[in-house]
């Protein structure tokens, strides 16, 4: 059964940081994307960022590039989401999503985990 679990959120004051982590399970974490998706309240789901296995490419929304970093420890089956200079429009649920059928950010992802809430206060 693959498994998903997103930790690391939390409240903190604008400017600062967070790392998110994404442990994964129930799947071989050598052939993989994984993405972090984020919905604010009121809002849809947006892509945040994603990282691929294939060749290890790295995506990011224009939100956060600059500033947000996407990294994965293959050892711990881990992806993380370095998240700088957080500000308040970064308040949402994180969400991390795997694609298992194949390893591009491209497409979409078929196992979601239930996220994590992060709020950044002004």
């Amino acid at each position: 059964e693959v498994q998903l679990v997103e930790s690391g959120g939390g409240l903190v004051q604008a400017g600062g940081s967070l790392r998110l982590s994404c442990a994964a399970s129930g799947f071989t974490f050598d052939d993989y994307a994984i993405g972090w998706f984020r919905q604010a309240p009121g809002k849809e789901r947006e892509g945040v960022s994603c990282i691929s296995s294939s060749d290890g490419s790295t995506y990011y929304a224009d939100s956060v590039k600059g500033r947000f970093t996407i990294s994965s420890d293959n050892a711990k089956n881990t992806v993380y989401l370095q998240m700088n200079s957080l500000k308040p429009e970064d308040t949402a649920v994180y969400y991390c999503a795997v694609q298992t059928y194949g390893s591009s950010c491209l497409y979409g992802m078929d196992y979601w985990g239930k996220g994590t809430l992060v709020t950044v206060s002004s």
